[in-house]
């Protein structure tokens, strides 16, 4: 089985929908493929973060009783049905613009359910990768080594460079899986940091600025350059990592190569 028909047959094989035969047919693929591995790995792990509470906005407590004196009012104005029904789409929708501006004017509800999840996953995949044979397919501390390994191993090629001289060496890199595509991961070390870099293609978004947040104790730092995606992942301290990534984002960039 090639890696082209198992990736059309994860999401099943995950949701336990492929018949015995096909089931043992991934797993065996699955065996000597690490990439598919780990797109199995992070389906179940986006699986649990959708069932988790993360992702649901808690409305506030005066809601309830908005919604009930509201209720009352229109109960009260039923004799009055040519205005019955504009007054609850202008009820409705009054309701809608106010919990829509609560939720952009509250940082600690997430705008971006889509980063939200990728966020997540990179995460995993970091605290994956710090189990012993895990942080690195290719070590070496020289770029011209890292950057070549990946040929043939992707649809384009990452930027690579090494940081030694400002304190943050290469060490390697790996092949990781994030929302069901292979990515690139760079590997690099700050005294006893670890710092995972991981870049993959954007065709067509425009750049933009380094957003941040913090998960489980870790720093993760999230850009748009050049139409590549950049998520940085670390438990150095905030500031040096800021400093790394600016570092990555002041280096050439490599154009993704065309499909």
């Amino acid at each position: 089985m090639s890696c082209d028909d198992a990736q059309m047959l994860l999401d099943a094989y995950v949701d336990g929908e492929l018949d015995l035969v096909r089931g043992i047919e991934i797993e065996k693929h699955m065996e000597g493929c690490q990439a598919c591995a780990r797109s199995v790995e992070n389906l179940r792990a986006l699986g649990s973060a959708m069932r988790s509470g993360g992702l649901y906005y808690q409305p506030p407590a005066s809601l309830g009783p908005r919604l009930e004196k509201a209720m009352q009012r229109a109960g009260r104005s039923e004799r009055r049905p040519t205005r019955f029904g504009w007054q609850i789409i202008a009820l409705a929708a009054s309701l809608l613009l106010a919990v829509y501006v609560v939720a952009r004017m509250n940082p600690g509800i997430p705008h971006d359910a889509s980063n939200n999840l990728v966020a997540q996953e990179t995460l995993d995949s970091h605290l994956r990768s710090l189990m012993p044979g895990h942080l690195t397919d290719v070590q070496s501390t020289d770029q011209h080594t890292v950057k070549p390994w990946f040929n043939g191993k992707l649809d384009y090629s990452p930027p690579v460079t090494d940081f030694a001289p400002q304190g943050f060496p290469l060490t390697g890199g790996r092949l990781d899986s994030l929302s069901g595509r292979a990515v690139a991961v760079l590997v690099y070390q700050r005294r006893q940091h670890l710092i995972n870099v991981y870049v993959w293609p954007a065709p067509g978004s425009a750049d933009a600025s380094v957003g941040e947040s913090v998960r489980q104790g870790y720093n993760l730092l999230h850009w748009t350059r050049a139409a590549m995606n950049w998520w940085v992942v670390s438990d150095l301290n905030l500031d040096e990592l800021k400093g790394f990534t600016n570092l990555l984002r002041a280096a050439p960039a490599s154009a993704p190569a065309a499909p």
